[in-house]
């Protein structure tokens, strides 16, 4: 039964993307004709009357025979760009060589950087969905399609997710061109490359890839791009579309594509030999391949001396341990190890623990379960009040359940401890993934022990060696060993001691200042 409905959802699946395929491709290779009020109905029947296409018609002063129609989404278009631009020397200038009447406008009246030609509707309809103007002349079967974008755009912000106190304020911006004009601003290299794609055979999402020619693994850059072609999907709405659709095990925990807000971190990851990924419509770039250490790094780690960063990191690490394993390790102690607890604690544990309902596996995973909760909702409140109703909730809860004896204080100040640990991650996404392994590893505390718990850090670090990003190896440069990279993983080493980039990207330019061997 379970086949047969399996194979009945595979025929509607593959029936419906035939479907979309053909109303998608119903334009293609339709010409334009040469009488415009044919080319002005086509158009319209195409977007259905919308009352936001504009729709504009008039004669030429020059020639009044000649009657000119433009195309424009009043919301897409720089209305200020298009009146004093395109319409206002249209309709003042004098045509010299009437013969000659499309490229006189396309090279003496039209002022602009993006100005194209094409006899095709399909081209039409993609640049009106664009925010392009297009000019439609009677008795020519060509349309000019002039860039006119100027839609409204969130300005440039401080970066929300990746905060620090020492470095860039500028945050990615959700358009595309003014993210990558702040990539542009601070790497003044000719040999980035910017390959630009358009994704999605609904949204048609603007997606561009770049790398530094000189240092990026060819290999590498065939395999994103590749990976990028191959996707088929209706809409592209974020970048963690594309984050799904090209990383190597998309149902581990851990991420293998990094994502970041920062510009200056960005240039930092194409420096390295990485490649990166901007989607329009999101300022969170992805940075591809990702390994396990750079997680755990901030831009503000090189922003500051090397003493202050590599403690901080180690800081990091520590949290990362607490955040993983203090709630199992607890529950471990309490149900099987209580011998290993000194004789005054484990005292006042079980005066705490006397009116205590639940087994200390049901306890912790109530409290964690009841911080997961109160973390959703703080994040979904408005701003000034999602922080304090975190806190305060917390607060008031824990000290409800304490008072009520339903959890000890010794499970409150773990499951707080915790809590504040995995907050020391500097990215969302990876301290994400802590927070859902936590609850497998107190599950195995409770069950077998300390035992258990070992074991769940086998199989983590099992799963860990045997992922790849983009074919590099996700634990490197521990797994496999290059001890030439560690000078920027657990520790920050000073920038005279970094002279090379790291080998674990298989960068073609290995020098990175004056002093490392080429």
């Amino acid at each position: 039964m379970r086949s047969s409905l399996t194979k009945s959802n595979l025929k509607r699946d593959r029936k419906l993307k035939r479907n979309t395929d053909k109303k998608m491709e119903k334009y293609t290779g339709i010409d334009l004709s040469i009488s415009l009020d044919q080319n002005v109905k086509n158009i319209k029947e195409v977007f259905g009357g919308t009352v936001h296409l504009i729709n504009k018609r008039f004669k030429l002063n020059s020639d009044p025979e000649k009657e000119v129609a433009i195309f424009y989404f009043d919301d897409l278009v720089n209305k200020d760009y298009l009146h004093h631009f395109i319409i206002k020397p249209l309709l003042e200038k004098e045509i010299e060589n009437p013969d000659e009447l499309v490229e006189e406008i396309v090279e003496e009246i039209l002022v602009g950087g993006e100005i194209k030609q094409s006899n095709q509707l399909r081209d039409v309809i993609d640049g009106l969905l664009a925010g392009d103007s297009v000019i439609l002349i009677e008795g020519v079967p060509n349309a000019i399609i002039m860039g006119t974008r100027g839609w409204q755009t969130r300005g440039i912000s401080e970066p929300r997710t990746e905060q620090v106190v020492r470095g860039p304020k500028e945050a990615l911006s959700d358009t595309y061109l003014f993210s990558l004009g702040l990539i542009r601003r601070r790497l003044h290299d000719p040999d980035m490359r910017t390959v630009t794609k358009t994704i999605g055979r609904r949204s048609k999402t603007v997606v561009g890839m770049l790398y530094i020619h000189d240092i990026a693994d060819p290999r590498i850059v065939k395999e994103v791009e590749k990976r990028l072609d191959q996707i088929d999907i209706d809409a592209i709405l974020e970048s963690n579309y594309i984050q799904e659709l090209i990383q190597d095990h998309p149902i581990s925990p851990f991420p293998q594509v990094q994502n970041t807000e920062r510009p200056d971190s960005v240039c930092a990851h194409l420096l390295e030999g990485k490649v990166a990924i901007l989607v329009d419509g999101t300022p969170f770039a992805l940075i591809c391949p990702a390994v396990f250490s750079q997680f755990y790094n901030s831009p503000e780690d090189y922003y500051q001396e090397t003493i202050i960063a590599t403690f901080t990191r180690m800081v990091r690490l520590l949290g990362l341990v607490f955040a993983l394993t203090l709630p199992a390790i607890y529950v471990a102690l309490l149900s099987f190890h209580n011998e290993m607890i000194p004789f005054k604690l484990a005292i006042n544990i079980a005066g705490w623990r006397a009116t205590v309902p639940f087994a200390p596996v049901v306890e912790a995973f109530l409290m964690e379960l009841t911080v997961e909760v109160l973390r959703e909702a703080s994040l979904r409140l408005p701003g000034p009040i999602g922080p304090t109703i975190g806190i305060v909730g917390a607060l008031v809860i824990g000290d409800a359940a304490v008072s009520a004896g339903l959890v000890s204080p010794a499970m409150v100040i773990v499951v707080g401890l915790t809590t504040i640990s995995s907050y020391a991650n500097p990215n969302y996404n990876a301290a994400t993934a802590i927070r859902l392994l936590r609850f497998p590893l107190i599950f195995l505390g409770g069950s077998f022990g300390l035992f258990g718990i070992v074991f769940g850090i086998l199989l983590i670090l099992i799963h860990l060696t045997n992922l790849r990003s983009f074919g590099v190896p996700y634990l490197s440069p521990i797994v496999p060993t290059k001890p030439s990279d560690w000078k920027d993983t657990v520790i920050r080493s000073p920038w005279r001691w970094m002279q090379k980039r790291p080998f674990t990207f298989h960068t073609y330019n290995i020098r990175r200042q004056k002093g490392g061997n080429q």
